[in-house]
């Protein structure tokens, strides 16, 4: 048997191993999780966002292709909590048999009541220190799949959650540093609870948790009249929902716009939002910029 050249052989050393690196398909229920998985999982996954930018996790309607998607991945993410209503169909559309990993979990829940129903609350991950149980959660999960490159998985999951934990400290402290009276957010939809919840910030919304829920005409007079009684003196629209009843409200009330939020869809690439870590930077730094 012949040898190889002593340059080939060499090569070939350094070559094998990447050339058996594994790649973990997934697929992600929206971009914001989406993105969590890719910073996460680096290069060692590919990631298909079924809710792409600017898009509705709530009225999504999945497509074949989202069904073929679902087919050929290895692991699936969701948020949980009732966000992803249409995902038990996609599946069974799919004939996916693999896990369904719900990066929600162990987060403590807020709920509320809804049309005479206690609903609970699914946009955990707006507040930061959720974010870190989302990636850990999400960490571990690819461990799992991959165990071959669990240090891989572990290097950049560790740097990751130390980013976020910075971050939730930033915007607690920052928050903290401005007056109770003036913590008061009017948006378009009921997206901001946990939010509010961790860095002591109210919000008012003439909807609720989904942005499929319809404001009744003395929901939004009583929001009116709030509103006007707080002094609530700025609005935000959001990327992924209709404006146009929040601007009206505003109107009646002479808030201002204090510009857009982004609570549960990334921007495409280049935008004001096209990472978690960016969203969360800008609606902080949009709602201290409102108060002050």
């Amino acid at each position: 048997m012949k040898k190889l050249p002593v340059a080939l052989a060499v090569a070939a050393i350094f070559i094998t191993p990447l050339a058996m690196a594994k790649t973990v398909e997934t697929v992600a229920s929206f971009s914001v999780l989406g993105d969590i998985v890719k910073e996460v999982g680096g290069d060692h996954v590919r990631v298909k966002n079924l809710v792409g930018p600017d898009g509705d996790p709530h009225s999504f309607e999945p497509t074949p292709q989202d069904s073929q998607a679902l087919s050929k991945a290895d692991m699936v993410f969701v948020s949980g909590l009732g966000l992803e209503g249409w995902m038990d169909r996609l599946i069974s559309a799919s004939d996916y048999k693999g896990k369904v990993i719900v990066a929600s979990q162990g987060i403590a829940t807020r709920s509320m009541e809804e049309e005479g129903k206690t609903i609970t609350d699914p946009h955990a991950w707006n507040s930061m220190q959720n974010g870190v149980v989302y990636a850990n959660n999400v960490m571990n999960a690819l461990i799992a799949a991959d165990p071959q490159d669990a240090d891989y998985f572990r290097q950049r999951g560790s740097a990751y959650v130390s980013q976020l934990q910075k971050l939730d400290k930033w915007a607690e402290t920052s928050f903290a540093s401005v007056p109770v009276a003036k913590r008061k957010v009017l948006t378009s939809h009921d997206a901001f609870g946990y939010f509010g919840q961790r860095y002591g910030v109210s919000f008012m919304s003439p909807v609720g948790f989904s942005t499929e829920s319809e404001a009744s005409a003395s929901d939004v007079a009583g929001l009116i009249t709030q509103l006007k009684k707080e002094h609530i003196r700025s609005y935000f629209i959001e990327n992924q929902t209709d404006p146009r009843l929040v601007k009206q409200i505003a109107s009646a009330t002479g808030a201002q716009p204090g510009g857009e939020l982004y609570p549960e869809a990334l921007t495409k690439k280049g935008g004001a939002a096209d990472s978690y870590v960016a969203a969360f930077k800008h609606n902080v730094s949009a709602m201290l910029s409102s108060m002050k």
